[in-house]
């Protein structure tokens, strides 16, 4: 029997992936993962990586560093059924003795919901675009 977390909603698995960065707590993180081998993670401006392998390899690297970081999200969008959700949000990340602040991210986290609640399957972070950095969140984009 797993001792994992029974997450009962995806917004709870959420909430613990976002505490368990600000804790640089790797076991924490880890248990938010589904255990399915087809898990993804983007980092901004780095390779996909797919396995909990390689997943739990680059979140150990970060939290090394003895940086903390924390991440407050914000603007989410949920989509939803059953079984899936996939939540977009603005992260913005403060970095523990920086005065500066981060540009903001922008992060898609998939979560499915198995016999032992939700779990996430994906998450992709990548750099807003410029109209965040402004301040203008929900600004219109004209793509062509």
């Amino acid at each position: 029997m797993s001792n994992k977390p029974i997450f009962t909603s995806a917004a709870e698995a959420e909430a613990a992936f976002y505490d368990a960065i600000t804790k640089s707590d790797l076991d924490a993180l880890m248990a938010v993962w589904s255990e399915d081998e087809e898990v993804v993670c983007v980092h901004p401006d780095n390779p996909r990586l797919v396995g909990l392998a390689a997943i739990r390899e680059s979140w150990r690297q970060l939290f090394s560093g003895n940086v903390k970081i924390s991440i407050r999200t914000s603007h989410r969008v949920v989509t939803a059924n059953p079984q899936l959700e996939v939540h977009n949000v603005v992260e913005h990340i403060a970095v523990e003795g920086e005065k500066r602040l981060q540009p903001p991210m922008i992060a898609t986290n998939v979560y499915i919901r198995g016999p032992l609640g939700w779990r996430l399957a994906m998450h992709h972070a990548s750099a807003a675009p410029d109209s965040l950095h402004a301040g203008r969140p929900d600004a219109p984009r004209i793509v062509h």
